[in-house]
């Protein structure tokens, strides 16, 4: 796909615990295009998500997101990423447990691979309290979309209660936290 102004645009997989949070956090940002649920990371093809969510497929709940370079950087993708989950608790974010919420990047290229990798280690680094980075940096060999009922699932369902309680102050934090990188539009 091309993007407005000719470049190839590009893709990155992220997985940072319920989908439906990442996905609404990433349709924020300038330069993308496209956030696709999905799930990825795992060894079965084509799961469904209670296969996913029962925890027999290794895979993890992600999403691809669709970006302009010339916009926003692969880095500053990650930079958000990790900005707006907690990448030192293993397979859980908040009240969703599970291998399926396990912090993990996906990554298509050996530069993909190397920003994640020194992002993630300038991350421990700066880490005080003794905890560590657990995300995973793997590289990705399939995507399956999720279910149509999970695509933007945020914006379909605002009223939802899990939607105001857990995603609506995860957008804000990251809206005030990189309000560099929002769109104003949205």
């Amino acid at each position: 796909m091309k993007t407005a102004n000719g470049e190839q645009s590009r893709t990155a997989v992220f997985g940072g615990g319920c989908f439906w949070c990442t996905e609404a956090v990433f349709q924020m940002l300038k330069g993308v295009s496209k956030v696709e649920s999905g799930y990825a990371g795992g060894s079965m093809p084509n799961p469904s998500y209670e296969q996913v969510s029962g925890g027999r497929t290794g895979h993890a709940e992600v999403i691809r997101v669709t970006y302009d370079p010339a916009i926003i950087s692969y880095e500053d993708l990650l930079t958000v990423f990790f900005g707006s989950h907690d990448p030192t608790t293993p397979n859980r974010q908040g009240a969703d447990v599970g291998e399926e919420y396990r912090s993990i990047i996906l990554y298509e290229s050996e530069e993909e691979r190397q920003a994640a990798e020194k992002i993630a280690r300038d991350i421990q680094e700066s880490l005080t309290d003794g905890s560590r980075v657990v995300t995973q940096i793997v590289p990705l060999s399939a995507f399956y979309s999720a279910e149509s009922y999970h695509r933007n699932y945020y914006k379909t369902n605002t009223s939802a209660p899990y939607c105001q309680i857990v995603i609506e102050p995860k957008i804000e934090k990251v809206r005030k936290r990189f309000a560099q990188l929002v769109n104003p539009d949205a």
